[in-house]
């Protein structure tokens, strides 16, 4: 683009911020009042609990299986014992 357009450019949309500007400072009372409600309105609300990633559960062989079966069992075959 040229300069020439590119300047057209930023001074139409300087013109419509203006404008935008000029609403927002006759209605400013009522802006206040919505924001100063929406605040409230955010303070009141709770905090939104995140959700806990559950973890993988992780899979024992089934010969991991008998050998923690076999040391349980020596266990209570030793304190039966006594």
């Amino acid at each position: 683009m040229a300069n020439n357009s590119i300047l057209s450019l930023i001074d139409a949309e300087i013109a419509k911020l203006t404008q935008v500007r000029s609403l927002l400072a006759t209605t400013g009372k009522a802006a206040d009042k919505v924001t100063a409600h929406l605040a409230k309105a955010a303070k009141a609300e709770k905090p939104v609990k995140k959700a806990k990633k559950t973890k993988k559960r992780r899979v024992l062989s089934p010969e991991a299986r008998e050998r923690i079966a076999a040391a349980q069992r020596q266990r209570w075959a030793a304190r039966k014992a006594k």
